[in-house]
């Protein structure tokens, strides 16, 4: 009874470390890690310990019999990683080499103290990473209420077993020496330089924050967007509440076609009531509620083995939505596969030979896959009407008629006052983490190695950074903080009287638990002004706790 790594696969790497016969891979150690689709576990070799499943974060390993209908592809996918062994037992050895956590080395001048911008995985990964040494302090700063990142606001509410990972985080919020400072935006309650004066270093995992924009006419019209804005929206991002979304037209068109674009497709075409029982916000699922959508066209410039979508989420889509192809697109999809070598791409195309034409009649919302559609212009007056494509290494022409146009071709990192910023490849210039040219300066995540990987790969990419770090304290180009550490929460809250700390962010996470009652997850708060006043109401700390702080402070 092999185990089966699934869809929600995070790519943590936990699972690896964990299986005493190496079976899971690629690892951490290999190549082909950070740009996997997902983690695959060895059906030969497994031996059905079951350490790997309480070893993932997100819930995404289960025996073979234990699997739903909708996982059972996820066996022979897993199996497919692996070539034929012609009768040869499958090679086995102890436990995957484990990457050695940075040892810190005791010195005066007080522990390490290190500042972190930003809450989301890469954050998290690298303050766990830190605090594995004794003494470290490691201090959170985030600009919104609540932490967690993308985690929070950009996976989608359908996707619950993939922000399980934040069980994860809160555990690594709670260990001694770590701090939240929520509410609290660097580059306006601070600056780089207030944060270098009270720490040793300060690590950015800022992410990339800002949508790859199409320059075509039109975008500009009521009714376009991105569908990263989209995600937000329907997750309930204080930023992104008041995002019109008009859902009255039957089409809405997304160009680009990775994963993000069928979060966003899926979600249009889902049963509301299945929503409801998820953390959707209650502003997205009233329209979804009241939406005439009942097609959402997926569209690419390129052919159908190009696809940036992942076979997981492939396999997943198909699983719970209609997906069709029209008859053209159909036989792309066929010529693709004649000619295509590459066992992945095969695996995708494979799948898509096998779905529903588009000339069927609608039974219900589907979601409609395009190729070959070079987007020309957004056509329409006052709001969108539709949009216009050539067809890719063609003179023709297509239009499509829509009421929300939107696109999903990618993100971009965003300049850090301060710090230097390569405008071409949109990151921080860095050497392993390491910030060139600004001293006491790192990079984790995104913001780093720009936007590739899943939210589980930021922990090989904050380890390796942190390593970097801890070797520049240990050798003494730190210079060690100007003040005391107590006098940063003075300066803070001094800067910023709304901060939420910890307990805030605890009281405003139970609140939202308990809005959601036993039908939901969680029903989130919409709006920093209630997250602020609901975190007031946290308990405040005792007289011990208080002396306890800070004798740890000192």
């Amino acid at each position: 009874m092999p185990h089966v790594i699934t869809q929600s696969c995070c790519s943590d790497g936990s699972c690896v470390y964990a299986c005493p016969v190496n079976c899971i891979h690629p690892s951490p150690d290999e190549p082909g890690f950070a740009t996997a689709e997902m983690l695959y576990i060895d059906p030969e070799a497994c031996v059905d310990c079951g350490a790997c499943v309480s070893a993932c974060p997100v819930g995404a390993i289960a025996a073979d019999t234990k699997l739903t209908d909708k996982q059972l592809p996820f066996i022979e996918l897993n199996a497919a990683f692996y070539p034929k062994r012609e009768g040869k037992l499958p090679p086995t050895s102890k436990l995957a080499p484990v990457i050695a956590a940075p040892h810190v080395a005791a010195r005066s001048g007080g522990p390490l103290t290190v500042a972190i911008v930003g809450s989301g995985p890469a954050a998290m990964y690298a303050a766990d990473e830190l605090l594995t040494q004794r003494g470290v302090r490691v201090n959170v700063f985030e600009k919104l209420p609540t932490p967690y990142g993308l985690v929070r606001a950009g996976v989608a509410p359908d996707h619950q077993s993939t922000k399980r990972v934040t069980t994860l985080f809160d555990t690594i919020g709670r260990q001694p020496g770590f701090r939240f400072y929520l509410n609290v935006e660097v580059g306006k309650h601070l600056s780089h330089a207030d944060l270098l004066e009270h720490h040793h270093a300060v690590l950015y995992a800022v992410g990339a924050p800002n949508d790859r924009r199409l320059d075509i006419d039109g975008m500009n019209l009521p009714g376009t967007g991105t569908a990263t804005e989209m995600v937000a929206w329907i997750n309930g991002h204080p930023e992104f509440t008041d995002l019109p979304v008009d859902l009255s037209h039957e089409r809405v068109v997304i160009v680009g076609n990775g994963n993000v674009a069928f979060d966003v497709a899926r979600v249009l075409t889902a049963d509301p009531d299945v929503l409801a029982r998820t953390d959707i916000s209650d502003h997205a699922l009233a329209a979804l509620r009241s939406s005439r959508v009942q097609e959402v066209v997926v569209a690419a410039r390129r052919g159908p083995a190009e696809s940036a979508f992942t076979l997981p989420e492939l396999i997943g889509l198909t699983a719970t939505c209609d997906v069709v192809l029209d008859e053209a697109d159909h036989q792309l999809v066929v010529a693709d596969l004649a000619r295509e070598t590459d066992a992945l791409t095969r695996n995708k195309l494979e799948i898509l030979t096998k779905l529903g034409n588009a000339s069927a009649p609608l039974t219900r919302p589907r979601i409609r896959l395009a190729y070959r559609l070079t987007p020309q212009r957004v056509l329409g007056e006052d709001r969108v009407a539709g949009i216009e494509f050539g067809v890719t290494g063609t003179d023709q022409v297509r239009e499509l008629e829509a009421g929300l146009v939107l696109t999903s071709i990618g993100y971009r990192g965003k300049a850090i006052a301060d710090l230097p910023f390569d405008d071409d490849a949109a990151v921080v210039p860095n050497d392993a983490g390491r910030v060139r040219g600004a001293s006491g300066a790192y990079v984790a995540g995104w913001i780093k190695r720009g936007p590739t990987g899943f939210i589980g790969t930021n922990k090989s990419c904050a380890a390796q950074t942190v390593h970097q770090l801890v070797d520049d304290y240990n050798a003494g180009a730190l210079t060690d903080p100007v003040h005391k550490a107590a006098a940063l929460e003075k300066l803070v809250r001094t800067r910023q009287p709304a901060m939420v700390d910890a307990a805030g962010w605890r009281a405003i996470d139970a609140a939202e638990v308990a809005r959601g009652g036993e039908d939901r997850p969680r029903d989130k708060f919409t709006s920093v002004d209630e997250m602020v006043a609901v975190a007031a109401t946290a308990p405040k700390p005792t007289v011990r706790q208080r002396l306890t702080a800070s004798l740890q402070a000192h």
